[in-house]
């Protein structure tokens, strides 16, 4: 007896799409797939719409989600309106079309297409398929175009103004002063031209409860509800050091632009890239300054002089991979001028705040210690590697896939609550909208309440596509591996350890706060995770 047809209803629409107008909305989609399933007597399982996503990324929560059911035979039909709202990108379709869906036994319909896998696939397939990928990066070109003349005409594109800058309500690409604000960036150079560090500064602004740029985003426009809803007060001016160091750097209130400080692999691999300063696009005069081009320079100097001070093989090795177990801050160095002299690192966090309920602990290492460790750590793969590199790549290779499984199973439980939580957003905002034609709530409580929506969606929608890309990045376990050893070749047998070495191979090193055994002896765990592979030992 043949087994009946439970489809699933698979719709997409992108940017790219909106040229096509209503003949490739997500209502005409399921308008025309609604109709197919009824007149074939189809059961369908279930809708699965990616609205806003593009057809060369095939990590779409509800596409993720659709073969998901796919793999725990919960379909056995997928059907879109036509091949590109399944995908453009001809070496994934191919796959797909050749592959996957003949060994899960799933059947695939392209309805404006007339193309079936249970009657065969014209041949024309993958000349569509081609010619659907060109059309993409057609329009990824059209788009740079466009965005390299707004941005050429002094224009910018942002979500929220910099602190010290509002929207112009003339012109939603423009920045202009925003008086209520200006005064904290005018306080934050003012204190850095007196020679204020960004953490002695950052401990200013909280002593002053200078609000941050998140709390009054809040305030003014009840964005970021998900992380100030509920708090205390002090939340409020919760500054960071990094937080202040961006805005030191920032030429914007000198009134440039810059643009392409990273950009997409291509426009397949959407995966961010940080370029190089000189390819950076830059753009002077767009926007009134807040501070002058002088005091800006004098505060670069500035920056720029205390880093040499302090610049040397002993203390800045380690810059920038140390990082507190607890709370994810950076450990900065210190010097100790007792009886002793040496230097040690301590969490950032418990320096910044102290002893407190919204700080941490002190997490305390000395420098030669942590030196004489991570260089033991990396002389010991050397020496495997010399030894017997087989085997240690068969090594990593276990190592890897155990944590790798470890690692996937909680990163699953989490998408799959950001999924759950998006899909009930998603059933909230129908409510909402219902009850506002209804005339059942106020049109500024629907206002408010959409926006706190669709700030918490961004959130989740970001939350899921961070989990889908990290759960990817982890089945390319054994090319990892190898780039890692390749690495480790370059640095034989090491007798010192340098800044090219450590960056070159270990992405972050994670330092526990010291604790004693029942012995009563001090125990330290440092965890060194290195770079494709991740922790090992």
């Amino acid at each position: 007896m043949k087994q009946p047809t439970t489809a699933a209803l698979y719709m997409r629409l992108s940017r790219d799409d909106e040229a096509f107008g209503d003949s490739a909305s997500i209502e005409t989609q399921r308008t025309i797939l609604r109709q197919y399933a009824e007149e074939h007597q189809f059961i369908v399982y279930d809708e699965y719409v990616d609205d806003g996503w593009s057809g060369t990324n095939f990590d779409r929560p509800d596409f993720q989600r659709m073969m998901l059911d796919a793999e725990n035979g919960k379909i056995n039909c997928i059907i879109t309106k036509d091949l590109s709202r399944f995908g453009r990108e001809h070496i994934a379709m191919d796959y797909y079309l050749e592959f996957v869906f003949p060994e899960k036994h799933i059947r695939y319909i392209a309805v404006a297409e007339g193309e079936d896998t249970e009657k065969g696939l014209s041949d024309f397939v993958p000349f569509k398929n081609l010619f659907n990928e060109w059309f993409a990066k057609d329009t990824s070109r059209k788009v740079k175009a466009a965005l390299l003349a707004k941005f050429n005409a002094g224009e910018r594109t942002f979500a929220y103004a910099l602190l010290g800058y509002k929207r112009d309500p003339d012109n939603h690409n423009h920045l202009i002063i925003d008086e209520e604000t200006r005064w904290i960036i005018e306080r934050i150079f003012g204190l850095a031209s007196l020679g204020y560090g960004a953490a002695k500064i950052t401990k200013v602004l909280i002593a002053e409860k200078v609000p941050t740029a998140g709390w009054l985003n809040y305030q003014r426009f009840g964005t970021f509800a998900n992380i100030y809803d509920g708090q205390p007060e002090d939340k409020a001016y919760a500054w960071t050091i990094a937080q202040v160091k961006s805005i030191l750097k920032n030429e914007a209130y000198i009134g440039n632009t810059i643009h392409y400080t990273q950009s997409n692999v291509s426009f397949k691999n959407k995966k961010k890239m940080r370029k190089a300063p000189e390819e950076w696009l830059r753009i002077e005069h767009t926007h009134e300054v807040i501070i002058s081009e002088e005091q800006f320079r004098q505060v670069q100097e500035q920056i720029a002089s205390r880093r040499r001070e302090q610049k040397n093989g002993e203390t800045q090795i380690f810059a920038g991979l140390l990082h507190c177990a607890d709370c994810g801050w950076s450990l900065s160095t210190g010097i100790h001028n007792g009886s002793k002299h040496y230097r040690y690192y301590n969490c950032s966090k418990y320096r910044q705040l102290g002893k407190g309920p919204h700080s941490c602990t002190s997490h305390y290492l000395r420098y030669d210690v942590l030196y004489h460790y991570v260089l033991a750590r990396i002389q010991y793969w050397s020496s495997r590697l010399v030894q017997d590199k087989e085997a240690m790549r068969e090594e990593l290779l276990k190592k890897g896939n155990r944590l790798i499984a470890s690692e996937t199973k909680k990163k699953a439980s989490a998408l799959e609550k950001a999924q759950r939580r998006q899909a009930e957003l998603d059933r909230l905002f129908t409510k909402l909208y219902e009850d506002w034609a209804a005339s059942r709530i106020t049109e500024y409580n629907f206002t408010m309440l959409s926006q706190k929506y669709q700030a918490e969606q961004q959130a989740i929608s970001e939350t899921i596509s961070n989990l889908t890309e990290a759960m990817n990045k982890e089945k390319q376990n054994e090319d990892n591996v190898q780039r890692w050893i390749q690495l480790l070749e370059q640095y034989a047998n090491p007798q010192e350890l340098t800044a090219e070495l450590l960056n070159t191979l270990i992405e972050k090193i994670v330092v526990h706060e010291p604790h004693s055994d029942e012995e009563g002896n001090q125990i330290q765990t440092i965890e060194i995770f290195y770079r494709f592979i991740g922790k090992i030992e």
